[in-house]
């Protein structure tokens, strides 16, 4: 948990594997530190993260692992439940993966003996997003290379079947708009569908492809942001089908982009893992060039912690966090 000046790098956590996939807990879990979970190659471990930025009383950092989970093969994607409740007695942990094989999993555990999953099979092609319903979590979505966003319960049951016209890459589901889901498609094309109708009922274009990430901001309903070629795209959905603001980022293309879950002008991107390290640019809507940028070992997965300005990525044994400014 050591503060790492050389390439700004806030804080770091030491992993037994290489790290595919990194993701802090977006929902209030009833316990003052955060969950986070990240995948390697054949498990997915739950740990707890304490900063010194919201305690006075942490030096740095306190990680914590809780449980390991054996997956047995390769963690793509990871999604929390809105369910997961560190406060109840005996504690519920639940998350949702993707992995390599195409089949989900989905994981219960009460830290003791309860300890299960299920799987569930219906994509024929590599799922690249997961995301469950923010309010009950009572579903999940998820959308694949097989041009389909697929909708399930918790037994494994498709709700709701979309045809895409080119690979599902990002699935968002906004707590304030319930009804709706987020999908965005390679061919960069980001359409809302409506899941009582099951209609699309508005589509968003960003004219150059690759897309290969998008987001719809947690503090800003109107707000959709995606990284498409080298470039980071920004809509008001109100206003235009679109971008409203764009800006070459990243020479070796882009990859992700996520919102913080802070403030809604602020959001990071990062770049394809290169031979050697992975950029991680954190852009802030007022300012003209990124208010940071920071390098990890061939890094993968990115995610914001839901109540600091801090973001985390992961790479070879190591998880790295950056703070950064509001």
């Amino acid at each position: 948990m050591k503060q790492d000046s050389t390439r700004n790098i806030s804080y770091t956590v030491d992993c037994e594997d290489y790290v595919h996939v990194v993701k802090f807990n977006p929902f209030d879990s009833g316990d003052s530190c955060s969950l986070i979970a990240y995948g390697g190659n054949n498990y997915v471990v739950v740990g707890t993260c304490r900063f010194q930025e919201e305690d006075a009383e942490v030096e740095g950092m306190q990680y914590k692992t809780l449980r390991t989970f054996h997956h047995g093969i390769r963690v793509d994607a990871i999604a929390w439940s809105p369910e997961t409740r560190l406060d109840a007695i005996p504690p519920q942990i639940r998350f949702c993966t993707a992995a390599s094989d195409r089949k989900l999993r989905l994981f219960n555990s009460d830290l003791q003996d309860k300890n299960e999953f299920k799987a569930f099979d219906g994509h024929s092609d590599y799922i690249n997003d997961l995301v469950f319903a923010p309010n009950e979590g009572q579903e999940i979505a998820s959308v694949s290379d097989d041009h389909t966003c697929r909708v399930w319960d918790l037994e494994g049951n498709e709700k709701a079947h979309f045809v895409l016209r080119s690979p599902g890459m990002s699935v968002c589901w906004h707590p304030e708009e319930a009804f709706k889901l987020m999908v965005a498609e390679k061919n960069g094309t980001i359409r809302f569908y409506d899941l009582i109708t099951q209609q699309a009922i508005l589509s968003l274009e960003c004219d150059q492809i690759p897309l290969m990430s998008a987001d719809w901001c947690i503090k800003n309903t109107l707000k959709i942001g995606a990284v498409a070629g080298n470039d980071w795209l920004i809509w008001d959905i109100t206003r235009s089908s679109y971008p409203q603001d764009k800006r070459p980022v990243h020479v070796d293309r882009a990859r992700l982009f996520r919102w913080s879950r802070v403030n809604e002008n602020l959001f990071a991107t990062t770049g394809y893992p290169g031979k050697t390290t992975t950029q991680l640019l954190v852009h802030h809507l007022g300012h003209p060039q990124p208010i940071l940028t920071g390098t990890a070992a061939v890094g993968s997965g990115l995610t914001w912690h839901r109540t600091l300005p801090l973001c985390a990525v992961g790479g070879d044994h190591k998880i790295f966090f950056w703070v950064t400014e509001m």
